[in-house]
């Protein structure tokens, strides 16, 4: 009952329990984006310690947590001070600062942490380019450690997916050492078309799991495989059109390489398969890759109309008309009263 009292006094002050917490924000300078990804012992830890907006930069505020720290650490980046600036701003009257642990990122790739004295042991941080790693109560300074070995040695790929491995190198070392309950990774992007990439890019909690990280990852996997494909092409276009080639074929080159990567997965799942194999196949794009993707979804999931219609698309893309019809009728004995599909086959028929 005392626990509980106490918990929810400190949520009525805005402060947080996200202690024995370990946690990393970084940047990417090639990308623009900026992330956090963070694991505890509590319930939820990612509402309330990971902060990111694109353009801006990112904080994560965790141990006897401020949760405030974060949009007011997201506002000063915002109107311009550096993330060392930002971490001076919010430490200089807050009365609980030794209690408080803080990690900071800007977008021009500077970082500041904080771990006040008053943290419980292991806590501490370590900063690398363009990163920090921090934590307390845990099994001890190898956790940071390797937390940025890992950071380190995954440059080139995604930055949710180095922040996630980040966290899986922390919990192998140790990890918080009184268990596990939650993670989450945060990523922003600035988007001028799409602004809710900017809070939301990569988006994904695990609120109370056995193995958190481990979901987390599952998760990710999934998410890359669709909803981050049809960001890379959104990315894509726009740089198209801003005169960027090079940054355009950067991000078409990354959903090529995902899609390989899913087809060597022998648990890849129908869903993302197929979402994998419409998006290159409609940007005509790696289409003997989507013709793979777009007939193993159909063996998994043969009665699935949607997945019959990629399947027709990517064999129309491939120059075979013929066999895209058949398919596609295929899905229509399913849907007989289906408009789209009827236009589908009208448009294999007529070449459109």
């Amino acid at each position: 009952m005392r626990a509980l009292v106490l918990a929810l006094v400190l949520v009525l002050l805005g402060v947080g329990t996200a202690g024995a917490t370990f946690s990393i924000v970084a940047y990417d300078p090639v990308t623009g984006e900026v992330g956090v990804a963070v694991q505890s012992r509590v319930f939820g830890v990612g509402q309330r310690v990971a902060w990111a907006r694109g353009g801006v930069g990112a904080v994560a505020t965790q141990a006897n947590s401020n949760e405030s720290f974060g949009p007011e650490g997201l506002t000063l980046l915002a109107a311009g001070l550096a993330a060392d600036e930002v971490r001076d701003q919010l430490l200089r009257h807050d009365e609980g600062r030794d209690q408080r642990q803080l990690g900071v990122v800007d977008v021009a790739g500077n970082v500041a942490a904080w771990t006040g004295p008053g943290c419980s042991d292991w806590a501490g941080d370590v900063q690398g380019e363009q990163f920090s790693c921090q934590g307390n109560i845990l099994a001890g300074e190898a956790v940071v450690t390797e937390m940025a070995r890992a950071f380190r040695e995954s440059a080139g790929r995604e930055l949710a997916d180095r922040l996630i491995a980040a966290l899986e190198a922390g919990q192998a070392a140790g990890g918080d050492r009184r268990g596990r309950q939650s993670a989450a990774v945060l990523v922003g992007r600035a988007h001028p078309d799409f602004p809710e990439y900017a809070e939301r890019y990569v988006s994904l909690h695990v609120e109370d799991h056995a193995t958190p990280i481990a979901e987390l990852r599952r998760l990710y996997t999934m998410y890359e495989g669709q909803g981050l494909v049809q960001a890379h092409m959104r990315f894509a276009e726009w740089l198209d059109a801003s005169g960027d080639a090079e940054g355009a074929t950067r991000e078409r080159g990354q959903v090529g390489e995902l899609l390989v990567r899913t087809l060597a997965r022998p648990d890849a799942d129908a869903g993302t398969l197929n979402a994998l194999a419409w998006f290159t196949a409609t940007h005509d794009m790696y289409l003997d890759e989507a013709l793979a993707a777009a007939e193993r979804a159909t063996r998994l999931a043969p009665e699935d109309g949607n997945i019959l219609d990629t399947l027709a698309e990517v064999h129309y893309r491939r120059g075979d008309a013929k066999q895209a019809i058949e398919v596609e009728t295929r899905a229509l004995t399913m849907s007989p009263d289906d408009a789209y599909l009827k236009e589908q086959i009208a448009r294999f028929k007529a070449g459109r």
